[in-house]
C-alpha cells in the first residue's frame, strides 16, 4: 500500500496535452485576426443594430493624431498603442489595433474572417473532442469536478491565501488540481467556451437567418457581439493569469510536464484522496 502510494503517476493524459497545445496557437490566431476583423468597426453596442451615429458603450478611435480610447463617459489617451500607432515603416495609422498584433499585419478584412473562421472549427472540434474524452474517461469527474468540502468559505480562503505563497504555488504544482483550478477551469471549459461559440453563431448572417432566436438569446445581435468581446477578455485574463501561475511555479519543469505527461507525487493526490 505504500508503494502505491508513493508510485508517480502521469499528471496530463494525451488528450489534455493535445488540446493544451493546440488550443495555445488556436486562441492566439483567433485573437489577433479577431482585432483584424473588429478594425473594421471598433465599437461595441448593445441591443440589435449599431452604427456610427449610436451610442457605443466602448470605442477606439483617433483625433487630432491622438489614439482615444472611451469606456462609456470616461477618455483615456492611447496613443501609441490603439487608435493611433506608427508602423515598422514609420508611418502613422490611424487604425484601432497595430499591425504586430493583427492577422494579417495589413489591414485584410477578407483574410481576417477567413482566418478567424477557420480556427474557429479547430477551436470548436478541439473543445468537443476534449470534452468527449474527457467525460468518457472520468477526467472531467475525476480531475475537474470540485467537490462540496473544497468549496467551503473556509476552504476557498486557505487556497487563496496559498496563492499568495510563491513557496506554495511551487508545492501545489507537483499534486493533483486545488479547487481554484478546478473551478476556473471548469469556468472556462463549461461556461466562457460555449458562450463564445454562441455568441460567435449569433453574428453570422446565415446563422441570424436560420436561427434567429438565437442572437436574441443575448438581448440582439449586437449585444452578443459585445458579450463576444467580452469573453475574449476573459480568456485572455485566464491566459495570463495562468502563464504567471507558469512562471512562478518553475516554468521549464510544467512545460516540460505538459509535453511529456508528467506526474504526481502521489496517486491518492490525482484523485484527490
Amino acid at each position: 500500500m505504500v508503494a502505491r502510494l508513493h508510485h508517480p503517476i502521469s499528471r496530463h493524459d494525451l488528450a489534455t496535452r493535445l488540446w493544451h497545445w493546440i488550443n495555445a496557437l488556436t486562441i492566439l490566431i483567433m485573437v489577433m485576426s479577431g482585432l483584424t476583423i473588429l478594425n473594421a468597426h471598433p465599437r461595441f453596442y448593445w441591443g440589435d443594430v449599431g452604427t456610427w451615429g449610436d451610442i457605443a458603450w466602448l470605442q477606439i478611435g483617433s483625433s487630432d493624431g491622438r489614439g482615444l480610447l472611451f469606456i462609456g463617459d470616461r477618455m483615456f489617451d492611447t496613443t501609441g498603442w490603439l487608435g493611433h500607432w506608427t508602423d515598422a515603416q514609420g508611418v502613422a495609422q490611424d487604425w484601432a489595433f497595430p499591425g504586430w498584433i493583427t492577422i494579417p499585419t495589413d489591414y485584410d478584412l477578407a483574410q481576417g474572417r477567413i482566418w478567424h473562421l477557420l480556427f474557429a472549427w479547430v477551436f470548436v472540434l478541439g473543445w468537443l473532442f476534449y470534452l468527449g474524452r474527457g467525460v468518457i474517461s472520468g477526467h472531467l469527474r475525476r480531475d475537474l469536478w470540485p467537490r462540496l468540502g473544497d468549496l467551503t468559505p473556509r476552504a476557498l480562503r486557505h487556497e487563496i491565501r496559498h496563492h499568495l505563497s510563491i513557496s506554495a504555488i511551487r508545492a501545489m504544482a507537483d499534486n493533483g488540481y486545488n479547487s481554484l483550478q478546478r473551478l476556473s477551469y471548469l469556468a472556462v471549459i463549461l461556461g466562457l467556451i460555449p458562450l463564445m461559440i454562441m455568441t460567435g453563431l449569433s453574428m453570422s448572417p446565415g446563422m441570424n437567418a436560420a436561427l434567429p432566436w438565437l442572437p436574441e438569446l443575448f438581448g440582439g445581435r449586437q449585444s452578443a457581439r459585445s458579450i463576444h468581446f467580452l469573453g475574449m477578455s476573459a480568456i485572455l485574463i485566464f491566459v495570463v493569469v495562468h502563464l504567471v501561475m507558469v512562471l512562478l511555479a518553475g516554468p521549464i519543469r510544467l512545460i516540460l510536464g505538459m509535453m511529456t505527461g508528467g506526474s504526481l507525487k502521489a496517486e491518492g493526490a490525482h484523485h484527490g484522496e
